[in-house]
């Protein structure tokens, strides 16, 4: 069926059609909310919590077709609101020591570099590259201007390819054993 068809369905009160568009997104609000928040039991409570508000609140949506769009800035909502708790609750304790890699070959995957980038750069990134939102629906999601938005993919992007430069760089010159 029709993506728009079944947030028509959603938001005449079809619970089945909800429960199909989640499932259809369930992936991809995975992989963001663990791109931003990067522990499992905060990720599965910006997910349950972005379900329920959306559910919620179906009623309000007024144009069905940008229903991903939607559930990203709910998600998008819900990781801040957990980031900023986490922010206010870390002892010193749970800070992370800097971990260098133990080899440059520890830096290949792509997903494990657009990890390593800021929240900012790392989100428009995963929604647009990953989740393959437009630069209209990222500026949307994220409630920043396209221009924002495109000057963040052009960092992010540039910071990718100078480690991944770099990592070539250093590939070339490394012996084989």
């Amino acid at each position: 069926m029709e993506w728009t068809g079944l947030v028509n369905q959603a938001i005449q009160g079809d619970r089945d059609a909800f429960i199909r568009l989640i499932r259809q997104l369930e992936n991809s609000l995975y992989n963001t909310a663990k791109s931003m928040l990067r522990k499992e039991e905060d990720v599965a409570d910006a997910i349950q919590e972005t379900i329920l508000k959306a559910y919620k609140s179906l009623h309000t949506i007024r144009e069905p077709q940008y229903f991903k769009t939607w559930m990203f800035r709910i998600l998008i909502n819900e990781c801040n609101t957990l980031l900023s708790r986490r922010s206010l609750s870390t002892s010193y304790a749970e800070v992370p020591a800097k971990q260098e890699p133990s080899s440059p070959f520890d830096e290949v995957d792509m997903r494990e570099a657009v990890d390593r980038l800021d929240e900012q750069k790392r989100v428009v990134i995963v929604l647009h590259y990953f989740e393959d939102l437009s630069l209209r629906q990222v500026a949307e999601a994220l409630d920043i201007s396209e221009s924002a938005v495109k000057m963040r993919l052009s960092r992010a992007r540039q910071e990718l390819y100078h480690k991944f430069k770099n990592f070539r760089e250093v590939k070339l010159h490394v012996k084989p054993v």
